[in-house]
């Protein structure tokens, strides 16, 4: 592994890049060539998803990354994530065979023969999350995933698993920031040894659910933040892109931001030459603003 990547470790030992790269919403058609950009700037944590409809392209740019760059399979650190099947968009919820299945189409997609870190993309799987999960737990048990874990869940879910006698996940890919810092949660995945992944690191500068027709979910108290992060970016010399990220990877969290510009990949992996102090971070915890604007885990449909 490269010596000046900065890491955090889950409880069974993975090692995982603080800052990696996140290709939601990027196009089959351009992630090849952002995901080697990424990885040319020094991102060792590519993270894809079955439902990002994008895994071709993301293999594609580690194939050549890893041929042109002069790396090993062992230099990235490569996540993707099963699609578990939502009855809100007509579909039927995978089963443990299902879910294997799924894997091995998503690596035949990808063009590997593993993954470091497989997930379950949401608990919409219902009386089947278990199953998922089951299923996971074998993959990982025959080495064919490194880690395993789950994304967007709640301490319920969680605990559906530790109730069923099952082996807790390895981390828990949340959406995780200024406005969504789920205190109660946090301190759920410390006490189980459940690392934390941020996602949405930068919803505070979003503009992606902007559209007429679209909800961008930022309330009115967010709206009244005004210029905080700019203010305290400012206050650090760093933009706010690296201010928020660094709020997450000081506490040890990785972060997963997307650009498709190298200048700003390259900016938004530069984020261990400063320390927020600690007024500013007891500041910070002031602005929590509820679950989040990107996923809501109070969706009836996640209860039962």
């Amino acid at each position: 592994m490269q010596k000046n990547v900065t890491y955090t470790e889950t409880g069974n030992g993975t090692r995982i890049p603080l800052v990696g790269y996140g290709t939601f919403l990027i196009t089959d058609e351009e992630v090849a060539d952002a995901v080697f950009n990424a990885i040319k700037v020094g991102y060792r944590h590519i993270d894809t998803a079955a439902v990002y409809n994008n895994e071709v392209g993301v293999g594609l740019g580690i194939k050549k990354a890893l041929s042109d760059l002069s790396l090993t399979r062992d230099d990235i650190f490569v996540t993707t994530k099963l699609w578990p099947g939502y009855a809100g968009w007509g579909e039927e919820s995978k089963n443990k065979q299902d879910t294997l299945a799924a894997y091995n189409q998503s690596l035949e997609k990808l063009g590997l023969d593993y993954v470091d870190l497989y997930l379950i993309h949401s608990p919409h799987g219902g009386e089947q999350r278990l199953s998922q999960w089951e299923a996971l737990l074998e993959l990982q048990l025959s080495g064919r995933v490194k880690s395993i874990g789950v994304s967007n869940y709640s301490i319920k879910h969680l605990d559906e698993i530790k109730n069923a006698g099952l082996p807790l996940p390895d981390v828990n890919q949340i959406e995780l920031h200024p406005w969504s810092q789920k205190p109660e949660l946090r301190e759920y995945l410390e006490i189980n040894g459940i690392a934390p992944i941020a996602y949405s690191s930068l919803a505070p500068l979003s503009t992606w659910r902007n559209k007429p027709d679209q909800t961008s979910g930022k309330t009115q108290a967010m709206i009244d933040d005004g210029a905080v992060f700019s203010t305290l970016a400012q206050k650090y010399n760093v933009t706010e892109a690296q201010f928020l990220l660094r709020w997450a990877v000081q506490q040890g969290y990785p972060v997963l931001p997307k650009s498709l510009n190298p200048e700003r990949m390259r900016q938004n992996l530069d984020v261990f030459g400063f320390d927020i102090s600690e007024e500013d971070m007891n500041l910070i915890k002031l602005m929590n603003r509820g679950d989040g604007i990107a996923w809501d885990l109070g969706d009836p449909s996640l209860i039962d």
